[in-house]
């Protein structure tokens, strides 16, 4: 493992500072976490200067912090700065262990001692205190004991700072600093009602930690937008997650605000993030939002039958209980069957602003297929083409329905002819609003002229 920061403390400097490393005890401690798996950590401690020259420990901060990124406020300045995060685990400590004594109790509490000459995986190689070789094929027998941990070893990723203080003293030293393996985004809980006519939703923040550090009692920001960020680090997979807290409160929880060209979601009160911990907080609640259910066909594909996506749509409007940005996330649909719920399928929610439509794909409908195929290919001139498409729309359900058709047609287009009515959705995309009656099959015809 490489470290991330290499400073070498200069020996003279401890020589003249005549202090021990002192640690430095948090007061306060606040997180902002934005979408794209970074974290800001604001972490005011208190220190106690005996003399202006002094050596300052960091304890527990994140082991993915970004140590470039740290900016200290205090009466004085940091000099050097160094990144301790080689954490303590057995094979390391057996590693620093070559050539020196360890002990080892069997299972049946048999005692073996001797100087260890190696180790691979769970096998050890001891030199018995007669010369002999003792071969340990399978550690997971025994257990080891050491004398003391090695130097070098920690227990927790360590910021060390020099510092050339102006006073003496205790002193407050706000501490900044980017990490990875802090994210989040949003979940959201649509349940319909039987008619498909309405929705009841249920949102929630959903906190991911595993940037090797908790933050215990802490003030809270998200961050919805999407940061650039210059040259960002390979990003460290995170460990398993080893727990979840969900956290459901009725009263506000969040309060939401303009942040540059973001928007910035304030936790109204403190809370906890452990590490290797995903937790939930509710966002916000609304009952009966108005939603459409929409048959949707895009018609891009030739000569291949397929399914009708259903899609359902609905305002971000205030009078509707919403109408505040909706920060991107899973949605999920759900509608009741009798005494259950059932699922009916997810998609993905972009980041969208009060006051626009939201629309979201559900799935396919099982009787509903469309089809397109080129019904004629005709040359006018060396630079002119026309091309007709038929669109068949099937419908094997006891109602009637209506699809919505999108064609992407590119550039340098016109429609000379058409059977069905159509708006241009864009400078190279037409709509279609078919109707299809109950167990029955439309068609639609329509020419396009290219010019190039």
């Amino acid at each position: 493992m490489q470290r991330l920061v290499s400073f070498l403390l200069c020996g003279l400097f401890f020589l003249t500072s005549n202090v021990h490393a002192q640690e430095a005890r948090q007061k306060n401690v606040s997180v902002t976490i934005y979408n794209n798996n970074l974290g800001v950590v604001k972490d005011v401690r208190e220190i106690n200067l005996q003399n202006k020259r002094a050596t300052v420990r960091l304890t527990a901060v994140a082991s993915l912090i970004d140590p470039t990124s740290v900016h200290a406020s205090f009466k004085g300045r940091v000099v050097e700065q160094n990144f301790q995060y080689d954490l303590v685990s057995m094979a390391k400590i057996l590693e620093k262990y070559i050539d020196r004594p360890i002990s080892l109790i069997h299972n049946d509490d048999a005692l073996i001692e001797g100087k260890l000459l190696s180790f691979q995986g769970n096998q050890l190689v001891l030199e018995k205190p007669d010369g002999g070789l003792q071969l340990i094929p399978n550690v997971d027998e025994y257990k080891l004991t050491v004398g003391a941990l090695p130097e070098g070893l920690i227990t927790k990723p360590t910021l060390i700072w020099l510092v050339q203080a102006d006073r003496t003293g205790r002193q407050d030293v706000e501490v900044t600093y980017q990490t990875q393996g802090l994210s989040w985004h949003a979940e959201y809980i649509g349940v319909l009602n039987k008619s498909d006519t309405k929705m009841d939703l249920k949102s929630w923040v959903n906190i991911t930690n595993s940037s090797g550090a908790a933050y215990t009692n802490a003030e809270l920001k998200l961050v919805a937008g999407d940061v650039h960020r210059a040259m960002p680090q390979p990003y460290r997979s995170p460990r398993p997650m080893m727990g979840v807290a969900t956290e459901q409160l009725q009263e506000k929880q969040f309060e939401e605000q303009s942040f540059f060209e973001y928007h910035l979601y304030d936790l109204e009160r403190r809370t906890t993030l452990s590490q290797n911990e995903t937790k939930q907080i509710s966002l916000f609640e609304a009952k009966s939002i108005p939603v459409k259910k929409i048959y949707y066909y895009a018609s891009n594909r030739l000569n291949h039958e397929s399914n009708v996506a259903v899609q359902l749509k609905f305002k971000n409007e205030k009078r509707y209980g919403l109408g505040i940005p909706l920060p991107k996330g899973k949605f999920r649909f759900y509608k009741p069957l009798g005494t259950s719920t059932e699922f009916l399928g997810e998609d993905w929610l972009k980041h969208t602003a009060k006051n626009q439509e939201v629309k979201q794909q559900i799935g396919n409908a099982f009787e509903i297929l469309g089809e397109t195929v080129q019904n004629k290919h005709q040359r006018i001139s060396k630079n002119v083409h026309e091309y007709t498409y038929k669109i068949s729309l099937t419908n094997r359900k006891d109602e009637a329905i209506a699809v919505e058709v999108e064609r992407h047609l590119g550039r340098n287009w016109k429609i000379l002819r058409s059977s069905h009515k159509f708006t241009q959705k864009d400078a190279s995309t037409v709509h279609f609003k078919v109707p299809v009656k109950k167990d029955s099959k439309t068609e639609v015809l329509f020419t396009v002229r290219y010019s190039y």
